[in-house]
């Protein structure tokens, strides 16, 4: 009976935060693929699945900004937003995430072609992150920006990679780490922007555990990804591993 009369008081501000945060537990950095690569346990050709499929997130997060910014009648919020696209797209002088991914692969042995080609991307990483695009094309702008706070863990797993990579993977051209050395300090700059917002807009208990929710499905989308990848590249089993789909 009790469970009818549950306290449905708005959150505090710093409790809301609190809240966000303690889903850092469910971040893919402590997915067994990335547990593995943080520890130097993969072979070079798993790292370069793993880029592989991550390049198709990377051309997809302009999208997703794209679509958050279309619904967005804020133009002080589009302002500062749209750094975000220019961050992966680039700009004039400014090679930008997406092409500093590609360099990545390319540090670790695979071609422009490899990459830009996604002949390498699983269908369990396409569905994920279409999913995750396709949310952002249909919700709330407000709702679409919290579904960002995933990276209020982010810095970590940047650093983690910044660390170990030349220690466990030598084989890879430091300079290809580029990308990780930016995200540093882009992801502090968008987590501020994202949970101010996420932390102005969302006042009432039910819009909070909406948003709890929403971040949920954003980590179950890194998740999935790398389910897709650790299948495929661990425990040897791609997609139709055990059918013969020759025509």
């Amino acid at each position: 009976m009790n469970d009818a009369k549950q306290d449905k008081t708005a959150w505090t501000p710093e409790e809301f935060e609190r809240q966000l945060r303690a889903l850092g537990p469910r971040y893919h950095i402590n997915h067994p693929f990335q547990v593995m690569m943080n520890r130097g346990e993969l072979s070079r050709d798993q790292i370069q699945g793993w880029v592989c499929n991550r390049f198709y997130y990377q051309i997809s997060i302009p999208l997703k900004d794209g679509a958050l910014l279309s619904n967005c009648p804020d133009r002080t919020v589009r302002r500062q937003w749209i750094q975000r696209i220019l961050d992966h797209d680039g700009r004039e002088g400014y090679e930008g995430g997406i092409e500093a991914w590609v360099r990545l692969g390319e540090a670790c042995g695979l071609s422009r072609e490899d990459i830009e080609s996604q002949r390498h991307v699983l269908p369990g990483v396409r569905f994920a992150v279409d999913a995750y695009v396709n949310f952002v094309r249909r919700a709330d702008w407000r709702e679409a920006v919290s579904s960002s706070l995933t990276e209020l863990f982010a810095p970590t797993i940047h650093k983690e990679r910044l660390a170990n990579w030349p220690k466990y993977y030598p084989w890879i051209d430091i300079e290809g780490l580029e990308y990780f050395r930016r995200r540093l300090k882009e992801a502090h700059r968008d987590v501020d922007h994202g949970l101010s917002l996420t932390l102005k807009h969302f006042t009432t208990r039910e819009q909070q555990e909406k948003v709890i929710s929403i971040v949920q499905f954003k980590l179950d989308v890194l998740w999935t990804m790398l389910d897709a990848m650790y299948m495929a590249y661990i425990h040897k089993m791609p997609p139709y591993f055990n059918v013969d789909t020759r025509v």
